[in-house]
């Protein structure tokens, strides 16, 4: 039956059921009403009133249901299903509803796909560019800067030597800015001396205190989940840098059966009430993409834990 069957019905039946009463029943209406005849008139009005509105409540309920879930879903926290409870066509929209979101998380799991591989692409083109072509101008400059302060007098070639200081550190910076685009490391050596080199390079600058622990013979992950497992701890560890006011980080890489577990923990601030940004929303992104397990918040005894479990597929 229909919803406006069912509504219709409902109704219907109170309305049937307050005719047979003055029908059937001892209740008869004087010419001018007697006081004992409107307090009946009144309370059996009230009575179909509530009634009425109990029907209608217990059969627009899933639309109750089917109204929080469209108000809290999250396509990057994928969740259970609505029951397809109720009758007609309040069952069919609960089911055409599970169906859409099915489609929109696929859609969006595709589209995320294809955004990140395209931006994994460009970080390597920028960071070989920078490698070869302003690395190298670069390291020509400072060759040229050393010979000619080894030619010239004493007052410009501390000049130059101040010139080539700042050319060097420059030099550095770019290379360090390449690392963090294309983790060579990663490539070349695996993960976990990716995540070696990524504490390295973190901790040095900003004067904190990493402790690391890595499980021995961990297992194997394919590249496309190496690269996941390793942008979520860069993302981790570089959101601990600039927000966290953290002194010291515990990053770990453990064996859970046949799955990996990330973990990143910090002493810092939190992340308190404040609203997920466009980083750890980029982490679930990245997490959907190989169908892992992201958990963002608070840490035991203050501070922020990430913690990503990723099942072995090598």
């Amino acid at each position: 039956m229909s919803l406006f069957g069912r509504i219709f019905l409902l109704n219907a039946l109170v309305l049937v059921a307050a005719a047979a009463l003055l029908v059937f029943g001892p209740f008869t209406v004087s010419t001018p009403a007697l006081l004992g005849e409107v307090l009946v008139l009144a309370a059996g009005l009230v009575v179909m009133l509530i009634a009425n509105a109990v029907l209608i409540r217990v059969g627009l309920a899933p639309l109750g249901r089917l109204t929080r879930a469209m108000t809290t879903i999250d396509l990057l926290r994928p969740g259970p299903r609505l029951t397809a409870r109720g009758h007609g066509e309040i069952a069919e929209l609960i089911s055409t509803f599970n169906s859409m979101i099915d489609r929109l998380e696929a859609e969006r799991g595709h589209s995320a796909a294809r955004a990140l591989s395209a931006q994994e692409a460009e970080r390597r083109r920028v960071a070989q560019e920078l490698h070869d072509e302003v690395g190298q101008s670069l390291t020509a400059v400072l060759l040229g800067l050393k010979r000619v302060a080894d030619q010239s007098p004493e007052p410009v070639r501390e000049e130059l030597r101040q010139a080539q200081e700042t050319t060097r550190s420059t030099l550095d910076e770019i290379r360090r800015i390449a690392r963090r685009l294309r983790p060579g490391v990663l490539e070349e050596l695996g993960l976990v001396s990716a995540l070696k080199a990524l504490v390295a390079e973190v901790s040095e600058p900003a004067g904190l205190t990493v402790r690391r622990s890595f499980d021995k013979n961990l297992p194997a992950l394919d590249a496309e989940t190496e690269l996941v497992v390793y942008r979520i701890a860069q993302e981790g560890l570089t959101n601990t840098v600039r927000h966290a006011e953290a002194d010291a980080i515990d990053l770990s890489l453990r064996a859970r059966s046949s799955k990996v577990e990330l973990c990143v923990r910090d002493n810092g601030r939190g992340l308190g009430s404040s609203a997920e940004g466009a980083g750890i929303r980029g982490m679930r992104e990245r997490a959907l993409l190989v169908g892992a397990e992201l958990t963002v918040g608070a840490a035991p005894g203050g501070g922020t834990e990430v913690r990503l479990v990723v099942e072995a597929r090598g």
